[in-house]
């Protein structure tokens, strides 16, 4: 990954020091309790999918990205996502009130069916159009490419050597589907349909180091 959302693999960041989960509430401030529930319910209208979620927060500019809390990149990619549909306008947003209703056919959540839909979930698992191109054990080198979009590869892991570690599910190309439904159309399913694997890398491999025995 390139960009401020790729914290592990960023140089210079320094030491992540996470609240104890034991003791972090799950919302902080209230506005945030909205932020979180208008986030999900307009994921609801089916205009934008989970990739294109996720990218609209990871695009905004690095220093914003890192200098943001969790729940204030949540609200600047809801943002994005409600002008880049076309649901809200820029003006609209910064004035505090909309000029039009949403259209009858909008797929809008009722306070009934979000507990329902919340439970039901959706897996994001597909068929493979073709056999996995790696298997458990093997031992593979990490590509060294500059993506725009998102990846599970931090940066320190490019062009390090490892071990498959895991085989798991097959999902959406994750950089395919944040272009959007449209774009994903023009692609066929067995580009969009990606294995995806977990890596096993020494701490030596990733910092040349001669520490031995500790794995990532």
């Amino acid at each position: 990954m390139n960009g401020g959302h790729d914290l592990g693999g960023m140089h210079g960041l320094g030491a992540v020091n996470p609240e104890s989960e034991t003791d972090e509430p799950v919302f902080h401030h209230s506005w945030e309790r909205r932020v979180f529930a208008l986030t999900l319910a307009t994921g609801f209208l089916g205009r934008w999918n989970l990739d294109q979620s996720r990218h609209a927060r990871e695009r905004q500019h690095p220093m914003d990205y890192l200098r943001n809390t969790y729940y204030e990149n949540w609200l600047a990619g809801l943002q994005t996502l409600l002008v880049d549909s076309g649901l809200l306008t820029t003006a609209e947003l910064q004035s505090g009130s909309c000029d039009e209703s949403f259209p009858d056919h909008e797929r809008v959540l009722t306070k009934k069916e979000v507990h329902k839909k919340l439970q039901e979930g959706k897996s994001v698992e597909l068929p493979l159009w073709e056999p996995p191109e790696f298997f458990v054990g093997q031992v593979v080198v990490v590509v060294n490419r500059h993506p725009i979009g998102h990846t599970r590869a931090p940066r320190y892991t490019r062009g390090r050597r490892g071990t498959v570690s895991t085989d798991m599910a097959a999902t959406f190309f994750l950089m395919t589907m944040q272009g959007g439904i449209k774009r994903a159309n023009t692609f066929t399913p067995s580009a969009l349909a990606q294995s995806n694997y977990g890596e096993r890398i020494t701490q030596a491999m990733i910092w040349f180091t001669l520490i031995s025995g500790n794995l990532i």
